[in-house]
């Protein structure tokens, strides 16, 4: 418990630095966090050194640097097709040495890791940025935390037995509400910052807490849907006590780019 509190501590500490600070740092620590996470999904399926597997790092690469040249969707599209080319001219120059799950795994990991977490990055360089990517952490850490102790204390009828089978239906209300409430405090932050107050931001911020917590919650259980089917723990070690990072991050994978497109659509 002592190593999972430390580990949690100093990755919660780096987090906070990157989010404040924003631009190269946070830039930077979603790359990193994309890359070491495709290296675990792609460990699950035995690419993780494969040439399908350098092909995901690389568009993984490019596609941070897409977003920090700000390039158009288009572009992003193109990106995706030529990877899925260079997959499927690999997969049948080297016939039947690989099959079709390999190609499948390695371009589904591009965007389940890739793509979802540099929403992290688009929500941070977006106008009040600072407070809406907050709103990621609170649908899935906080959501995460508070349906811990509601399901400990309170928790009596079980969500998803045979997937997870400590996770109760009262533990994920819990949650979900401890994060709205987060995401409430935010809105005010968020509505009351610049000298000019923007009520609908607290309006827009709730909903978020609302929606993104849902999204966290399925984040969660698609997460260890797969370690399931593939009869693992944890996807890696690199955190003492937690894993490896798609065991931290699996909640943020679907709430990032949830809250992301709810802010943007309400500007």
């Amino acid at each position: 418990m002592k190593t999972r509190i430390i580990s949690g501590a100093v990755l919660l500490g780096i987090l906070i630095s990157a989010v404040a600070v924003g631009n190269w740092y946070l830039y930077f620590f979603c790359l990193v966090a994309s890359l070491i996470g495709l290296f675990e999904f792609f460990r699950v399926f035995k690419i993780e050194k494969d040439p399908l597997g350098y092909i995901g790092y690389l568009s993984c690469i490019t596609l941070y640097i897409f977003r920090v040249l700000g390039l158009s969707f288009k572009v992003e599209i193109f990106l995706y097709v030529i990877t899925l080319v260079a997959m499927l001219v690999f997969f049948v120059a080297t016939y039947p040495k690989r099959n079709i799950n390999n190609v499948l795994a390695a371009y589904f990991g591009i965007f389940y890791v890739a793509v979802m977490i540099s929403f992290v990055f688009r929500l941070r360089i977006m106008p009040m940025g600072i407070c809406a990517v907050w709103l990621v952490f609170a649908c899935s850490w906080v959501n995460d935390t508070c349906a811990y102790f509601t399901g400990y204390y309170f928790g009596k009828r079980k969500m998803t037995p045979v997937l997870s089978p400590k996770k109760t239906i009262e533990g994920a209300l819990g949650g979900i509400a401890g994060a709205t409430i987060v995401a409430f405090i935010l809105g005010i932050i968020a509505a009351n910052a610049g000298g000019t107050f923007v009520g609908s931001r607290i309006f827009i911020y709730t909903i978020s807490g609302v929606i993104g917590s849902v999204a966290a919650i399925f984040g969660d259980l698609a997460a260890s849907a797969i370690k399931r089917d593939h009869d693992i723990k944890d996807y890696g070690s690199l955190i003492p006590g937690h894993g490896g990072i798609l065991d931290r991050f699996d909640s943020v994978i679907l709430a990032a780019p949830v809250v992301y497109w709810i802010v943007q659509i309400t500007g």
